[in-house]
């Protein structure tokens, strides 16, 4: 087997490496998708089309947040490589609707069936690389998958309204379904299921399913590291969402730049970004990952403290550095919730935080453009100072409690019986047996 480069690494395990694969083909067909939609709205809406594409969001969003903890319970629970099978499936024949849409309820009710898939396959993926990779590639791995988001991020627009315009805005979604095909295919090729135990394959019903559901929120909010960095995220979204909401106004409003500058502005943001990525996986085996989450959340911070006195060379250094903000936050706690969660309920917590990670953003969109409204001067300045308050407040209460709760261990399932004599009371005196989140201490 070829040596890779320390980076790459990970990439030598043959189950992860087409499990990433899958996922930059998908992500491929996601640029696609979304540049696709875009194109379609103008058409649809024309002038409209800004107020349809935020409607749309806010429908992806809203799927996300309120389907990821049940994805995340099924993830548990079921084959793992069923479910990315099924998703990239549907996706396929969802997608190919698009160049039939002739009404804007059409793409509102496309979009959401899209995202409903979508929702239930990016937790499934996530909980799966700590599934299929080592301790020492764990790391590497989940880096060099945020790494190819982010650079798909900066690139798949423009390769994808290249696309778009070579062969047409219709066909553009059918050579989308088409990347969801090859993702299905490579996916159903691994020689294995990907379960979290062999005698899981029945989801439970009830009750005892909407106690799954929680259980994954209950493990983020109750772990000292994970809530520190879930909240850390918020800043990032605060700032992240002023970034993408206000730029184009700052370059082409305020310093009457044009749109090739403002192309390069964002850029900037998402290389740095991505090359923050590619060396975190060496990073997080020397730089405890609360260390590297509290280092980003500065950074991005501080990024936006004198943006609205730059020009635009100094604005292009302090969007990369922005982007490197970002990535130490959100690269890091995918790593910690896998060193703090035993792998039984990983899919539960990954599917819960990804939901109140996308419920930051539903609220930071939102402020950013209320900040743009009332203070349209100094909206990064505003919102340099409004992270840097909830930074100063998350760090002193993970001061204060950190000592205590400093302990090596993993959050698990833990089953317990109530007998008829238990000091509680249950209906009919009946012996109940259930489970709830628990924290097992190592030595």
């Amino acid at each position: 087997m070829p040596r890779f480069p320390s980076a790459f690494r990970c990439l030598q395990n043959p189950i992860f490496l087409q499990l990433y694969l899958a996922q930059t083909v998908n992500l491929i067909g996601d640029a696609l998708s979304w540049v696709g939609i875009a194109l379609l709205s103008f058409e649809l809406a024309g002038q409209g089309s800004g107020a349809l594409l935020a409607g749309l969001l806010t429908v992806r969003v809203t799927a996300f947040v309120v389907l990821s903890p049940i994805a995340g319970v099924i993830a548990d629970h079921c084959d793992r490589k069923k479910i990315m099978i099924t998703t990239h499936l549907a996706r396929m024949v969802i997608i190919s609707l698009f160049p039939f849409a002739t009404q804007i309820w059409q793409i509102y009710l496309i979009v959401l069936l899209l995202n409903i898939f979508y929702a239930f396959f990016t937790p499934t993926y996530t909980a799966t690389i700590p599934l299929v990779t080592t301790a020492g590639e764990r790391p590497k791995a989940i880096a060099l998958s945020s790494a190819t988001y982010q650079l798909l991020s900066v690139i798949g627009p423009a390769l994808a309204g290249s696309v778009a315009a070579f062969i047409g805005l219709r066909s553009v979604f059918f050579l989308d379904g088409l990347t969801f095909l090859i993702a299905a295919i490579l996916i159903a090729v691994l020689p294995k299921q990907l379960m979290v135990g062999e005698h899981q394959s029945v989801v439970h019903q009830g009750p005892s399913f909407l106690q799954s559901i929680l259980t994954g929120t209950q493990c983020v909010w109750l772990d000292l590291f994970i809530r520190y960095a879930l909240i850390l995220q918020f800043i990032t979204a605060l700032a992240g969402a002023s970034i993408l909401v206000n730029t184009v106004g700052y370059v082409q409003g305020i310093l009457n730049l044009g749109k090739a500058e403002y192309g390069w502005v964002m850029a900037a943001f998402g290389i740095g970004a991505t090359i923050t990525s590619l060396i975190l996986g060496s990073l997080q085996h020397r730089i405890s990952l609360t260390n590297l989450i509290t280092c980003g959340a500065v950074l991005i911070s501080l990024a936006l403290l004198p943006a609205n006195q730059s020009g635009l060379n100094t604005l292009l250094l302090l969007w990369a550095i922005a982007g490197m903000g970002q990535t130490l936050v959100n690269v890091p706690t995918q790593t910690l919730i896998a060193e703090r969660v035993t792998v039984e309920v990983q899919g539960r917590v990954y599917g819960a935080h990804f939901a109140w990670s996308h419920l930051w953003w539903a609220f930071a969109y939102p402020i950013a453009g209320l900040s743009s409204s009332l203070v349209p001067q100094s909206t990064f300045f505003y919102t340099s100072i409004i992270c840097l308050l909830l930074f100063i407040l998350a760090y002193s209460l993970l001061s204060r409690h950190r000592r205590e709760q400093d302990i090596k261990g993993l959050w698990h399932e833990h089953m317990h019986t109530h007998e008829n004599d238990h000091e509680h009371y249950h209906r009919h005196g009946q012996t109940l047996v259930h489970s709830h989140i628990h924290f097992h201490t190592v030595d």
